[in-house]
């Protein structure tokens, strides 16, 4: 039955959508400050609903680089989403059918804490409020409380709508609600601003009167008071008798929440007002003495109460499942909090990915890993046609690096893709950087020996980041012996990124020459090819640390893979530190026939000429073939040299 001013109500349902739009957008802001509107936005505040609003903003976000969520975590709260989608719906004209289509295709269950954060959102523009509260008063009345009505009278007494305001009371005054002092403080102020002396004598009589005194909040201080006086005994009973009170579930489940401090006393209060034939629990009473016993000192009494609850056909209230999660993790009592979620799952009233997410990540960070229950989640949430994704995967590596449990990566991997998780590239390379960099040997071999589980294309970069990770934490012999899987198993064309990165590293550690034998055995026996980039990486590390015959060697296999030779280092060394058989020896390597060009043997000569060793310049000489002896060039040069000495010696005779 519709209540006195559904049909003032519905009037609301003429209000420009636009102007709400743009208020709801308006609380968007409010709520996320860091929420940058775009000049885009203006298309959507024409174009489209809120929920996609929310949706291209997050978007958004995720694609700056400077956004920081809940965790890399993303996220807007749920409760918070139900809302900005809840106020959208309303804002428009809607037929009932359309409101419960609308309810169902987003996924939103009305509850009593989702009505009150609608109502409170929406103060200085009453039509979503009041098109909200009309429709959960016809067809989910128990999602209201004397709060809620509270709540609406003070968006009604406050927005100049008097005659539906005093209609309200008068619905409320029949299922025996009285009006809070802070509502009547709100709308006292309104009735005195705008002049309506008359209406405002009126309410502070209601509010005096006997009414007002026997109104669910004073009835409910009544029994708290005596049920606060002494132990639960006859006696109290007998007062609790005498108050000859008519109990709703409104009014046990105010005295629950006053008496929630002394939850024995509570539960023997839900107790014996059945039990006496007071009343019969509802969902709502059931929700409300679950809120009172979810604590870490009265877990046991708290599952039979749930238990007890499912048995009668009540569900879980979202708002009763959101509060106690967050007592069980904060108190650390996470085999409860998995207990709690599957229970939630199995129910009407399903916890978001969000709360998923959540878990996993108190579970990692607990004292003792337990990957049972880690597991347990991960089944939960796919048997109930959900999909793991990167997003999940990342959110639990950071919170494993948080607290140095980095080397867990690859076992919660493997229980992810146990559960059909496949992961991308980028992540399977993060947690292989992170495995090398910090894992034992032991979960090393163990990842190697998993990787061809992980599907894709890429397990050569995979490869690539767990040698990385090795070489970071030192440990080259194991980054070796990896690298020879690697090409064991995927081939050589990829490999060379993964080669560049452990020749750096030996480079770093001042193993040049071991990191020579590496490539060298993997050229001739595995047809390796090493970049171009490498070679002369290497090869100016080894000439550094005097291992000359060493780098000749690698200047004969890049000649044999195609490379230009690589001259500037050869020459600087041999002027300086080699001898005339160390420059026949290098020019006979980079020569494709017997000896190459002059003009790099007369780079060879200048070289030792600028050094100052003219007699290995004089050796080298005699050492080369004969059309370098006597090249025109070569004939100058010494020409030169030995008329500067000559000029030099006449100077200092004089």
């Amino acid at each position: 039955m519709r209540s006195p001013w559904r049909s003032f109500l519905l009037r609301s349902s003429s209000r420009s959508s636009l102007r709400t739009l743009a208020n709801t957008c308006s609380q968007v802001q409010e709520s996320y400050p860091n929420l940058q509107l775009r000049r885009s936005l203006s298309s959507f505040l024409f174009n489209n609903s809120i929920q996609d609003l929310v949706s291209f903003k997050v978007s958004e976000q995720l694609r700056n680089p400077n956004f920081r969520n809940f965790s890399s975590e993303l996220a807007l709260e749920h409760k918070d989403v139900d809302h900005v989608i809840l106020t959208e719906i309303f804002s428009k004209p809607r037929s009932d059918d359309d409101i419960t289509v609308q309810l169902e295709s987003n996924k939103i269950k009305i509850d009593h804490d989702l009505v009150l954060k609608v109502l409170k959102g929406t103060d200085t523009s009453p039509d979503v409020a009041i098109s909200l509260f009309n429709w959960v008063s016809v067809h989910e009345d128990e999602r209201l409380s004397s709060k809620s009505y509270n709540w609406m009278l003070g968006v009604l007494g406050s927005n100049g709508f008097v005659k539906e305001f005093w209609d309200l009371i008068e619905v409320m005054k029949k299922k025996g609600y009285g009006v809070c002092k802070g509502a009547f403080l709100r709308v006292s102020t309104s009735f005195e601003k705008e002049g309506l002396q008359s209406d405002l004598n009126r309410l502070k009589e209601f509010f005096a009167s006997k009414d007002v005194n026997d109104s669910i909040e004073r009835v409910c201080s009544r029994v708290c008071k005596v049920i606060g006086k002494e132990p639960w005994g006859d006696n109290v009973e007998k007062e609790l008798q005498d108050l000859r009170i008519v109990f709703s579930s409104d009014l046990v489940v105010m005295v629950l929440e006053k008496i929630s401090t002394e939850p024995m006393k509570a539960l023997i209060f839900f107790r014996w007002v059945e039990e006496s034939g007071l009343i019969k629990h509802d969902g709502k009473t059931y929700n409300a003495i679950a809120r009172v016993l979810g604590r870490e000192d009265c877990a046991e009494k708290f599952w039979g109460v749930v238990d007890e609850m499912r048995n009668n056909g009540f569900d879980m209230e979202k708002e009763t499942y959101v509060k106690i999660l967050g007592r069980f993790t904060k108190r650390k009592m996470i085999k409860d909090a998995v207990d709690l979620y599957e229970l939630a799952m199995g129910g009407a009233n399903k916890p978001l990915v969000r709360d998923f997410t959540y878990l996993l990540k108190k579970i990692v960070v607990s004292s003792d890993l337990d990957m049972d229950l880690f597991s347990r989640v991960l089944k939960i949430f796919v048997e109930d046609g959900n999909v793991l994704t990167d997003s999940t995967l990342h959110v639990v590596v950071k919170s494993l690096s948080s607290v140095g449990r980095t080397t867990e990566s690859y076992n919660v991997l493997k229980a992810m893709q146990e559960f059909g998780f496949v992961a991308s590239s980028a992540l399977q390379n993060r947690i292989a950087l992170n495995i090398g960099s910090l894992g034992s040997e032991n979960v090393v071999d163990e990842f190697i020996n998993h990787m061809e589980t992980f599907g894709g294309r890429s397990s050569h970069e995979t490869w690539a980041s767990l040698i990385e990770g090795l070489c970071k934490a030192g440990n080259l012999d194991k980054a070796a012996n990896c690298f020879r899987k690697m090409v064991e198993k995927e081939g050589v064309f990829h490999a060379g990124y993964a080669l560049n990165l452990l020749v750096n590293a030996f480079c770093y550690k001042k193993k040049a020459v071991d990191a020579c034998e590496l490539i060298t055995d993997l050229v001739n026996r595995e047809q390796l090819k090493p970049w171009h980039s490498t070679y002369k990486l290497l090869i100016n590390k080894l000439l550094v640390q005097g291992s000359f015959n060493e780098a000749l060697s690698l200047t004969g296999l890049m000649k044999n893979d195609g490379f230009p030779p690589f001259l500037d280092p050869f020459v600087e060394y041999i002027s300086r530190n080699g001898n005339s058989d160390d420059a026949v020896a290098f020019l006979k390597v980079i020569s494709v026939r017997s000896f190459p060009s002059t003009s790099v043997v007369l780079r060879v000569f200048e070289a030792f000429f600028k050094a100052g060793r003219d007699k290995e310049a004089q050796n080298f000489l005699y050492k080369c073939p004969s059309h370098i002896k006597n090249h025109a060039d070569v004939l100058n040069l010494f020409c030169a040299k030995t008329w500067e000495e000559s000029n030099a010696a006449t100077v200092v005779v004089t």
